[in-house]
């Protein structure tokens, strides 16, 4: 039987999302990849306990996370019946609905009948009566974003959800969705967009917006699809995602202007006595705008490495225009 850490609360960091009074841990697991059917489970369920050991209390999912779709979901149900049950009052749980899961004209986008349809299946696969966070997974151009709040107001008011959140919004889209949900009395409580160094769309108006509307935030893909990590600095391994048919990571993005900048960027995480990894979260962490990094895993090892990049100071204003310069190339 798994008994947690008597420490798990020792050292992690915990943020507050915007103006709610959840807090978020600084770095939270995301079970995009390695969690599905086609993966090994008990790596998968050692993943999940040296997060919760290590005070990583939010998992994030997806209805078409997998592959297959609704498999990673299933896994960690199987996971959470097997280990964290006793605990389930310790833990954020979030999923999201978006994108395709069924076929007809009522399986993706962002109608209230794709949206609360989707949540009831999430639940069913997870074996929870409520998720802490559901969050729209991307904008619906064609559905009228009133409907889409409205579902996501009336999820909470059916028990199904404690909070709910945005992904993949513009800042313009943010603020209106915002608006329509405070006025209906389910403010929305955190923006779930793709943020690293190598892509800060973000700082184009997005965070601004968040700050505005009292919005937390939590980046995904913070090592850039891992290419801000040491994997790649002296080339493209044959076993790598970017080696293989992958759709989320191309050998094209590699480039030999992208490796000189990570290497500079990997000298500098050397001299802080850290991994490239590492400088890659605190960057993302900076300044506090950011609530929480949501990384991905393949082994226990990269969970811990995350988790002990908080323990190294923050990063000064020398360093910070270090790294500028290196960006700026």
């Amino acid at each position: 039987m798994y008994s947690a850490s008597d420490t798990r609360y020792d050292k992690m960091t915990y943020n507050r999302s915007g103006r709610s009074g959840l807090r978020l841990p600084a770095v939270s697991l995301g079970l995009w990849h390695n969690f599905g059917g086609i993966d090994t489970s008990e790596n998968g369920r050692a993943m999940i306990r040296r997060a919760f050991d290590l005070g990583i209390t939010h998992f994030d999912l997806a209805n078409n996370y997998g592959p297959p779709p609704g498999s990673a979901e299933e896994a960690f149900g199987s996971m959470l019946r097997k280990d964290l049950l006793p605990y389930r009052d310790e833990l954020i749980i979030s999923t999201k609905a978006g994108y395709f899961m069924w076929p007809g004209p009522y399986g993706e986008w962002g109608s209230r009948k794709y949206l609360v349809s989707s949540l009831d299946q999430s639940l069913k696969r997870m074996g929870l009566d409520y998720v802490d966070i559901f969050y729209h997974h991307r904008p619906d151009p064609n559905t009228p974003l009133e409907e889409t709040m409205g579902a996501l107001d009336a999820v909470v008011r059916q028990g199904k959800a404690l909070y709910v959140g945005l992904s993949n919004y513009s800042p313009e889209e943010t603020r209106e969705a915002s608006r329509i949900l405070r006025g209906l009395g389910t403010p929305c409580l955190i923006h779930q967009p793709s943020y690293s160094m190598l892509n800060r769309w973000i700082e184009d108006g997005l965070q601004d917006v968040l700050d505005e509307e009292g919005i937390g935030s939590i980046a995904f893909s913070p090592l850039h699809k891992g290419i801000l990590t040491d994997r790649y600095l002296n080339g493209i391994a044959p076993d790598s995602r970017a080696a293989g048919p992958s759709v989320f990571l191309s050998e094209n993005e590699i480039t030999e202007e992208v490796l000189g900048k990570v290497r500079k960027l990997s000298e500098l995480a050397a001299e802080r006595g850290q991994k490239m990894s590492q400088l890659a979260l605190a960057w993302v962490l900076r300044g506090g705008r950011v609530t929480s990094a949501l990384i991905g895993a393949s082994k226990v090892s990269q969970i811990e490495d995350a988790a002990a990049a908080l323990d190294a100071p923050e990063l000064s204003a020398a360093e910070l225009e270090r790294i500028e310069e290196i960006l700026r190339g």
